[in-house]
């Protein structure tokens, strides 16, 4: 975990440089003047304070701290540059005719006025459930896994702050859906381990013919993936860290396999212990040509999978950067990630990233909104 004084670093730091060109566009057009605006700063720093005492002391934060504390600490980040660049652009081309300072006011009204309309557009988007049915033809598929139906749930990201009425939107859909096994493929909880009755309350009642599986995400291993995975294993699913179990139906056997997370292994941002993944042990008891499915959170494990000719994985983790444009195969994720979004072949293999079925951090979801993913199994010629 970085240090405390590394974090007020990037956090003081990130938020002065974008508040000073502000500063000088708004000083003397605002009511207060500078008074306001150092006003203004205080008020953005403030929640680092709960934000650091959750983080490094571990206390556990209420609904009403991630709601009224973190979320608007979140969304100031991220509005705070867009805003205060605009300002500059709009000064910049204001300089030649002498209407900087006027110009740059403009815009960085007008761009703080799209994106508070499009965090209210997002908040609803986020709201809006969809069902995905997905159709997959293997020419390998044993008969008696024609027709199998899995369940997806991904990137539940469950706290005190999530909307029950959601969560119990979410399992009733789960529930009539009637799949032959539900696969949750990562990020079950927020961002602390407590957070894991929340989401045993939502969704520890789920059952199916063939089993409730789940994997680690890289939040899980954030939050203490012991005590994740052992809220979970209480529920009775059945969690899946590196390895595989056979999978039986008509008298067909197919493997389903469960990786560890890259976070673990010091590959994302918080290098700590936990399951990291390791593809040879997950697939050692997988008999020779036999079909596999493969729940991995993080999708930049497929090529490793694709190597291993396994037919099928489920993924999550990129969220489509919860802004996206599906016609044009597009998403925020898509610029940091080769594979971020939808449906991807190769060779004999197959990689589905589902969007996620809630969010995280900010209630904002534009053009993909949270998903169930029902993905019907058929064999073809």
């Amino acid at each position: 975990m970085p240090s405390v004084g590394t974090i007020l670093t990037f956090f003081m730091t990130w938020t002065l440089v974008w508040w000073i060109p502000l500063r000088f566009l708004l000083t003397g057009h605002v009511p207060g003047d500078d008074w306001t605006l150092v006003a203004f700063l205080l008020l953005a720093l403030a929640p680092l304070a709960p934000l650091l005492r959750a983080l490094i002391g571990r206390r556990y934060p209420s609904a009403m701290i991630r709601v009224l504390i973190f979320r608007p600490f979140w969304y100031l980040l991220l509005m705070m540059p867009l805003v205060s660049l605009a300002g500059i652009v709009g000064a910049a081309a204001g300089w030649p005719f002498g209407a900087a300072g006027a110009v740059g006011r403009w815009t960085t009204t007008a761009t703080a006025i799209v994106l508070l309309t499009l965090g209210i557009v997002g908040y609803f988007g986020s709201r809006r459930l969809r069902i995905k049915p997905l159709d997959l033809a293997f020419p390998g598929l044993p008969d008696g896994f024609d027709g199998f139906r899995i369940v997806q749930l991904s990137d539940l990201h469950v706290g005190p702050q999530t909307s029950r009425r959601f969560l119990a939107r979410v399992a009733h859909a789960v529930e009539q859906l009637d799949g032959d096994l539900i696969a949750i493929t990562g990020d079950q909880v927020d961002d602390f381990h407590e957070d894991v009755a929340l989401f045993v309350n939502a969704f520890g009642h789920l059952r199916a013919p063939l089993g409730v599986f789940a994997i680690a995400g890289n939040h899980d291993v954030y939050a203490g993936w012991e005590l994740v995975r052992y809220g979970m294993e209480s529920a009775g699913m059945r969690v899946l860290v590196n390895t595989a179990v056979p999978l039986t139906r008509n008298g067909s056997t197919i493997w389903l396999a469960g990786t560890g997370d890259p976070a673990a292994s010091g590959a994302g941002p918080l290098p700590i212990q936990g399951p990291a993944p390791d593809i040879g042990a997950t697939l050692s008891r997988v008999p020779d040509r036999a079909f596999i499915i493969a729940l991995a959170h993080n999708p930049a494990l497929w090529p490793l999978l694709v190597e291993r000719d396994v037919q099928l994985t489920l993924s999550g983790h990129t969220h489509y950067g919860q802004f996206a444009i599906p016609r044009l195969g597009w998403s925020i994720a898509s610029p940091f990630l080769r594979l971020a979004m939808g449906l991807h072949r190769e060779s004999a293999s197959t990689l589905y990233i589902n969007p996620g079925t809630n969010h995280w951090g900010l209630p904002f979801r534009i053009g993909t909104p949270p998903e169930i993913t029902v993905i019907t199994l058929l064999r073809c010629a």
